[in-house]
């Protein structure tokens, strides 16, 4: 069992994943190896302090050189569930199952909640993993929402196994086409069903029959991701305290995720207050979970 699993390659996944390393923790890193797709897309940056002016792919660069410096490397998969048990938590991660004592979300600004109805049915037609669950669609019909232009290949590797997709994209230029897709020129609002979901709703109201939905984005929101987490009372961030620390004790979050702004130099320090407080709770001496 790892000390700490931190989810999350941006600034404050990896300032936390730097500072558990230096406090002699064992850390379970999940998330892109390239880094945070925010950072890398910023044109000029120009308030993270005692780098001057600085482009988003250049300060992305320099994050990955600083973490292979440290020797930490990013386990390119997506947790889909995470679990709270006696000993830590158990986190599911492409259909693996990997444990820590201790857990950080630093999974970046989810701006939605989910379709309706999507963590109702989610392992029954709801799936968030291509290569785990597409093999279950093959000859079938599938409904695809493609959240980030870094999912297109898991798309076209769910046509080539799928009789016909219905691909919503969730941003400009998608690159994904084929005989079989056919791109929904009205977004996805609802997935429903019976025992297993059977249909998905878009917002011009049309209902088309599915046998199951792929929800390829960059992260699960925090509810649907560990059940029990509080929100704040935006219904969308994580509530946490000063230390980092959630409602559920053992579990903390920083960064983007845990409300604005969303700046580069808090999510840094988010993360290192995180890290810290995280070690406290590992050695005993951390304070009840707050909320």
């Amino acid at each position: 069992m790892f000390d700490a699993a931190v989810i999350g390659t941006g600034p404050a996944g990896l300032s936390a994943a730097l500072n558990l390393k230096l406090l002699g923790k064992s850390v379970l890193w999940f998330g892109s190896p390239a880094g945070s797709d925010k950072v890398g897309r910023s044109e000029k940056i120009a308030n993270y302090p005692g780098v001057g002016l600085v482009s988003g792919a250049e300060l992305n660069r320099r994050f990955r050189e600083h973490a292979a410096a440290m020797e930490l490397e990013a386990a390119n998969k997506m947790v889909t569930l995470i679990a709270k048990g006696d000993e830590g938590f158990s986190l599911l991660a492409d259909n693996e199952m990997q444990e820590a004592k201790t857990v950080l979300l630093a999974t970046g600004a989810v701006t939605a909640k989910g379709f309706a109805g999507e963590a109702e049915y989610l392992g029954r037609g709801v799936s968030y993993c291509a290569t785990c669950d597409g093999f279950l669609y093959r000859g079938k019909t599938i409904a695809v929402y493609l959240g980030a232009a870094r999912f297109e290949h898991e798309a076209e590797y769910l046509a080539s196994l799928a009789e016909k997709v219905y691909l919503s994209a969730g941003y400009r230029g998608s690159a994904v086409r084929g005989d079989n897709i056919e791109v929904l020129d009205s977004p996805i609002v609802k997935v429903s069903g019976g025992l297993k979901a059977n249909a998905v709703t878009l917002r011009d109201g049309r209902e088309i029959p599915v046998d199951g939905l792929f929800c390829l984005r960059n992260a699960v929101a925090p509810a649907s991701l560990l059940p029990g987490l509080a929100l704040a009372s935006d219904g969308v961030h994580i509530a946490v305290d000063r230390e980092m620390r959630t409602n559920i004790e053992g579990c903390f979050a920083a960064g983007d995720c845990v409300g604005r702004p969303y700046q580069i130099a808090k999510a840094v320090g988010e993360g290192n207050i995180a890290a810290h407080a995280m070690a406290e709770y590992l050695a005993g001496g951390g304070a009840p979970a707050g909320r």
